[in-house]
């Protein structure tokens, strides 16, 4: 890095870091929000006085349509924020950093101001503002994740960090409760808001106007002030990918021919392979669990608090800050991705295995560790105790921060770079798909298991314990790469 240019991109990295953990994620927040939509009264002409059942937090008897709304209303936002990834992705990968990133804050003003402006009249504009809030959320992390390349051996630590920020970004619903009874849930929107100046400034200013390669050409300059055009930023890039195909292949160095070395695999290759299938699966069950968790968390604590307003509204404010250290916990996984892979491809710079398939091995602890973290999430949730849910909250945040940053790096080190926004809306699209199980199982709780969650909890247990084969099947193909009698 020459000049200015290790300032420069450390700038860059800070104010991406602070865009992810301001913005990106908040929709996650969602158990701090409906607290306030309940007490501004949204959706309460849905409630309904029964005289056979206990008093609901705001004052009437039974508000199951209420909550099955509220519950509706993130189904579908979640289910967006990751389906949406996919074409986004496509975006991205066509059109390149400044395309992307201006449809992204186009999507989040439009939502923030419609947030800000709806009241219990017009709440039905939720079911439009929270599916645009979260496309343009995720949107902004993937323009973001390519900041990565900058900082090259700690890619995956920066790549795992920016996700958990997006994690603990869902904080800033948090703050908007706790400001309720002094800023107007109106004003706090429109601030948000007022901020996506400061998005466009970031990306005229600190971004590029295409990609960051991976790897990093020699000289590598990028901005507004750069003084690259485009046409020489995609000269670059060339320049990367020449670079990236002599690792990209799983072939052992005695088998490669040279037009094995220059043939860029194709996208249906990889989306289509095993590898990616068991990823989505393994994606799919844990993502489940945890928008399941969140978009019902608020509905839980009524019913284990015997609808006691103040006691709910205690654990959601734990719940809340306990999100707050996702961005702590998430890079501790991409610096065990880091170190592993170095330490894998000294291995094979002397056994002469394919680097390729060493980095790829170093990401199998971290998926078998997110599984068990997982695990033990879906254990404590599963068990009805109202204290237990502080460690129910602290293992759901470990989990999910670690789930976001590994699926991100995995994807990095298992396919090659070009194709990386597809792949990665494509993964995140087909989760979103098994998503939307969440609103039919909280209506199966809510109706014919008359609010007992426990056989839903055990199928979604034993689902989780289907995520270790994909650790397990990724080892093996690994080792079976770098034994010196494997022939491809």
């Amino acid at each position: 890095m020459q000049g200015r240019g290790l300032p420069f991109r450390v700038a860059t990295l800070l104010t991406g870091l602070l865009e992810c953990l301001g913005f990106a994620g908040v929709l996650f927040g969602w158990t701090s929000l409906v607290f306030v939509f309940k007490k501004q009264h949204y959706f309460e002409e849905l409630c309904e006085p029964d005289a056979g059942l206990l008093g609901n937090a705001t004052g009437l008897d039974d508000c199951r349509a209420q909550d099955e709304q509220l519950s509706l209303i993130f189904t579908l936002a979640s289910f967006m924020n990751n389906f949406m990834t996919f074409p986004m992705g496509y975006i991205f990968d066509r059109f390149k950093t400044t395309v992307a990133r201006l449809i992204a804050i186009s999507l989040y003003t439009s939502a923030t101001l419609t947030i800000a402006f709806t009241s219990a009249d017009t709440a039905v504009l939720l079911f439009l503002a929270m599916p645009m809030l979260a496309v343009g959320g995720i949107l902004l992390l993937i323009t973001n994740l390519q900041i990565g390349n900058l900082f090259g051996k700690h890619r995956s630590t920066i790549i795992t960090m920016y996700n958990g920020a997006f994690d603990s970004s869902s904080a800033v619903f948090l703050i908007i409760k706790l400001l309720y009874d002094r800023a107007s849930i109106k004003a706090s929107f429109i601030f948000i808001s007022v901020c996506s100046v400061w998005h466009v400034g970031r990306t005229l200013l600190l971004m590029p106007r295409g990609h960051i390669p991976y790897p990093l050409p020699a000289d590598y300059r990028y901005g507004l002030c750069s003084g690259d055009s485009p046409q020489e930023e995609d000269e670059k890039v060339v320049e990367s990918k020449k670079l990236e195909l002599q690792s990209e292949a799983f072939l052992s160095p005695k088998k490669e021919t040279p037009e094995q070395q220059q043939a860029p695999s194709s996208f249906w290759s990889h989306a289509l392979s095993q590898r990616f299938a068991w990823h989505v699966v393994w994606l799919s069950v844990i993502q489940l669990w945890h928008y399941l968790f969140i978009g019902t968390l608020n509905s839980l604590l009524n019913n284990l608090a015997n609808k006691d307003s103040a006691l709910v509204s205690t654990y959601t404010n734990a719940f809340a800050v306990t999100q707050f250290f996702g961005v702590l916990c998430a890079p501790w996984n991409g610096l065990l991705m880091d170190r592993l892979k170095h330490k894998y491809q000294e291995e094979a710079k002397k056994t002469g295995a394919p680097a390729k398939a060493a980095a790829l091995r170093s990401a199998v602890p971290s998926l078998a560790l997110t599984s068990l973290l997982c695990l033990g999430f879906a254990v404590c949730a599963s068990i009805p105790v109202l204290p237990l849910q502080y460690t129910t909250f602290i293992l759901q945040v470990v989990s999910r921060s670690f789930l976001y940053g590994c699926n991100a790096a995995f994807l990095t080190l298992a396919f090659p770079s070009e194709h990386f926004g597809k792949l990665f809306g494509l993964v995140m699209a087909l989760s979103a798909v098994v998503s939307l199980l969440q609103f039919p199982l909280f209506t199966l709780i809510k109706g014919p298991l008359q609010n007992d969650p426990l056989y839903v909890n055990l199928m979604l247990v034993l689902l989780t314990l289907l995520t270790f084969i994909h650790p397990f099947l990724v080892d093996r193909e690994c080792r079976r790469k770098e034994s010196p009698g494997e022939v491809t």
